[in-house]
């Protein structure tokens, strides 16, 4: 993919110093950048390199105070960081540019393909399945009966969407992902066996969402597993059944949600949360890695942290103390022994 200079001005609303004609044609670090480079510089620490670079463009925060002696050509921007995402995420799609069914993939007479649709060799449309327009498809996906993909969503290699399941617009779903897999639903009997319990509902997936490799999100019981607009699932995630997570929710690796729970939206979890099953989590809470949250959270906008988790701060006092027992508990021995004397 080839940009210019006043291009990519447009693009990211900037106002552009030098020449508009020059051609770049990839995305690199300011001190790592040639010719045909787009850089970008928002980190005071980097600063030295804006002098020395040899990137052909360099976006650079409108508060910069520039001199004659760079090179590049220069596009000011409110906040060089958010621009130069907007420009990675244009090469990121220009590497996704591809349309048509590969030879040697499969696609069911009754799947309805969107245009401007790529499938890969090795995947599996399955019957009445619905793919939306622009949707990009990698190898080995399989895309169950009656599935629904939105527009412009990038299937990686290696993903299963099952049955029934629906998938919103402008997702990414990286490999190894699971949607749809039956939810951990068994009842026990008397004689200690388990009878599993049919799981006859589905996932919904809304528009926005993104999902790193490896993650699983299990179909509910009945009604739907809800993963709201704009989430964000890192990789090594599950999510059980019946559980919805709200808008603007992030979630780190290997975390797990148990079945039923509801998360509000703009929560952020760190890795290695665990969430027991059907409780309800404020919106905006924050969770520090390896919390164990076991009760339902009410008060929005809070951090906790810790197993069980409480309060934050108060789990940092927490900790200090504990740090701290064995000379504690030496002392009250000393005060003992003493008290015995008296």
């Amino acid at each position: 993919m080839e940009l210019s200079a006043a291009k990519i001005a447009k693009l990211v609303e900037g106002a552009l110093v030098g020449n508009p004609d020059v051609v770049v044609s990839k995305p690199a670090k300011i001190e790592e950048a040639d010719a045909v480079s787009v850089s970008f510089l928002a980190n005071p620490k980097y600063e030295s390199y804006a002098a020395t670079t040899k990137a052909g463009v360099l976006i650079l925060n409108q508060s910069f105070q520039y001199t004659d002696d760079i090179n590049a050509t220069l596009i000011l921007v409110k906040d060089a960081y958010a621009a130069f995402t907007k420009i990675l995420e244009l090469f990121v799609r220009g590497r996704f540019d591809k349309k048509g069914v590969e030879e040697k993939a499969y696609v069911s007479a009754s799947a309805k393909l969107g245009e401007n649709v790529y499938i890969a060799s090795f995947s599996y449309i399955s019957d009445n399945a619905k793919i939306g327009n622009n949707v990009k498809i990698m190898p080995h996906v399989f895309v169950g009966e009656d599935a629904i993909i939105g527009d412009n969503t990038i299937i990686h290699s290696g993903v299963n969407i099952c049955h029934d399941c629906v998938v919103g617009s402008n997702c990414i779903l990286h490999s190894g992902v699971v949607i749809g897999s039956d939810g951990f639903g068994f009842a026990p009997l008397e004689d200690g066996s388990y009878q599993k319990i049919p799981q006859l509902g589905n996932v919904v997936i809304e528009d926005c969402v993104e999902i790193g490799a490896n993650t699983t999100i299990d179909r509910a019981t009945m009604g739907s597993t809800i993963i709201r607009k704009g989430v964000k699932l890192d990789n090594l995630v599950t999510i059980a059944h019946n559980v919805e997570i709200g808008t603007n929710t992030v979630i780190a690796a290997q975390t797990g949600v148990s079945g039923s729970t509801k998360l509000g939206k703009n929560c952020i979890v760190a890795g290695q949360v665990g969430f027991v099953g059907h409780i309800t989590v404020a919106d905006g809470s924050r969770f520090g890695a390896q919390s164990g949250i076991g009760k339902s959270i009410k008060e929005p906008n809070k951090a906790w942290f810790d197993s069980p988790a409480f309060e934050y701060h108060r789990s940092l006092k927490s900790r200090a103390v504990y740090r701290n027992l064995p000379a504690l508990e030496k002392r009250v021995r000393e005060l003992e022994q003493k008290m015995k004397g008296v």
